[in-house]
C-alpha cells in the first residue's frame, strides 16, 4: 500500500526509488512527502505537476513560515526533470542564495585549547557523555570525517586489530573503509573498554551512559561550550564562529600543509585525499587549498594553473 495520497504518488516513488539505486540518500522523501500532502489537499485532481502547483507548493511553505525552502525547491525540480513531459521545473534561482559557510581552520594553538576543553568537559548528568566526546572529536579529526560518520559509527563496523573503519553512512551512500592511527586506535580501544564496563548491548560505538546514540545536537552543543571555555579572554560577540565540521577542515588543511612540507605536487595528491574524505567531486577536495594560509598558497608544491581550471562552487558544510 502506497505511502502517498496525492495522484503524483507513483511518480514520487519512482523517482525515490531511482535515487536510491542510483546511490543518493532518501532524505527528499521527507520533503516530497509534504508536496504530496499539499497536493492532496489543494490539487487532490491534478495529474500533471504544472507551474501553479510547483510554485504554489513554495509559497505555501514559505508563508507558514517553514524552512529548508532551497532543499524543498530542489526535490521538487528533481522530481519534475524525472517525470519529464509537461512536468514544470523550477527555475535554479527561485530560492535565493544563501551565504556559504567559510569554515574556520583552527590553528595548533587553538586546536590544543579546543582540545584541553574538551578533555575537561563535564555533562552535569551523564559523566560517560564526557568520554564519548573526547574520543569521537578525535576521531573526527584524525581521521577527516564528517560528524554524522563519526556519531553513526557502529561496533560491527571497527575492526580492532587494523583500525580499519567501514564508512557506511555516508552523505551519498558510498561505503569507504578508513583507517585510523595506531594512536588512534588506541584510544578507541581503551574507549571501548570502558564502554563495555557499561554495559550497553547497543552496537552505536559513541553512546551515552545508558546505549542511546549520541545526537548531533548534542555535539554541536558540546564544542561551542568547549570553544567558549578554551577562550575565557575573548568576548562572545568577536569569538569566531566554529561547528564541529571544522574539525574535518582542519584535517583536510593540515594535511595539505604536511604535503607542502613534504614537497610534493597538492595537484597530483588531491585525488588521494578525494577519495579518502569521501568527496563525490574534485573539485569539493582543491576548495581546502584556497583557504590555506598565505605563506602556504606561495609554495612551488600549488600548480595554480591546473587548480582554477577547476569550478569550486561548492558548500564546504555539505561536504
Amino acid at each position: 500500500m502506497t505511502e502517498y495520497k496525492s495522484l503524483f504518488g507513483p511518480q514520487i516513488e519512482k523517482y525515490m526509488e531511482f535515487r536510491t539505486a542510483t546511490g543518493f540518500s532518501d532524505h527528499q522523501a521527507k520533503l516530497l512527502k509534504r508536496f504530496d500532502q499539499y497536493c492532496a489537499d489543494f490539487h487532490p485532481a491534478a495529474v500533471i505537476l504544472n507551474q501553479r502547483i510547483a510554485k504554489g507548493w513554495i509559497e505555501y511553505e514559505a508563508v507558514h513560515g517553514f524552512t529548508g525552502l532551497d532543499a524543498k525547491a530542489s526535490a521538487l525540480r528533481g522530481l519534475a526533470r524525472f517525470i519529464g513531459e509537461d512536468a514544470y521545473v523550477l527555475p535554479p534561482n527561485l530560492i535565493p542564495k544563501r551565504t556559504r559557510y567559510v569554515p574556520y581552520i583552527l590553528t595548533d594553538e587553538e586546536l590544543r585549547r579546543l582540545f584541553e576543553a574538551v578533555d575537561c568537559y563535564h555533562h552535569p548528568l551523564d559523566p560517560f557523555f564526557s568520554e564519548t566526546v573526547r574520543v569521537l572529536f578525535r576521531l573526527i579529526y584524525a581521521c577527516g570525517l564528517r560528524p554524522n560518520e563519526g556519531r553513526n559509527l557502529r561496533i560491527s563496523d571497527i575492526n580492532f586489530e587494523t583500525g580499519e573503519l567501514f564508512i557506511t553512512k555516508t552523505k551519498r551512500r558510498k561505503e569507504r573503509i578508513v583507517v585510523a592511527s595506531d594512536k588512534m586506535l588506541t584510544v578507541m580501544l581503551d574507549y571501548r573498554y570502558k564502554r563495555i564496563l557499561l554495559g550497553t548491548d547497543s552496537d552505536a560505538f559513541f553512546v551515552h551512559s545508558d546505549g542511546r546514540p549520541v545526537s548531533a545536537g548534542e555535539l554541536t552543543r558540546c564544542i561551542i561550550r568547549c570553544w567558549k571555555s578554551a577562550n575565557p579572554a575573548v568576548d562572545e560577540k568577536t569569538l569566531p564562529r566554529i561547528r564541529v565540521y571544522d574539525l574535518r577542515h582542519r584535517f583536510a588543511s593540515a594535511t595539505l600543509q604536511r604535503w607542502l612540507d613534504e614537497g610534493k605536487n597538492l595537484y597530483a595528491m588531491l585525488p588521494y585525499l578525494r577519495a579518502y574524505m569521501g568527496h563525490e567531486k574534485f573539485e569539493d577536495t582543491a576548495y581546502y587549498i584556497h583557504i590555506l594560509p598565505d605563506r602556504l598558497l606561495k609554495s612551488p608544491g600549488v600548480d595554480w594553473e591546473a587548480i582554477d581550471r577547476i569550478g569550486l562552487e561548492v558548500d564546504l558544510w555539505k561536504n
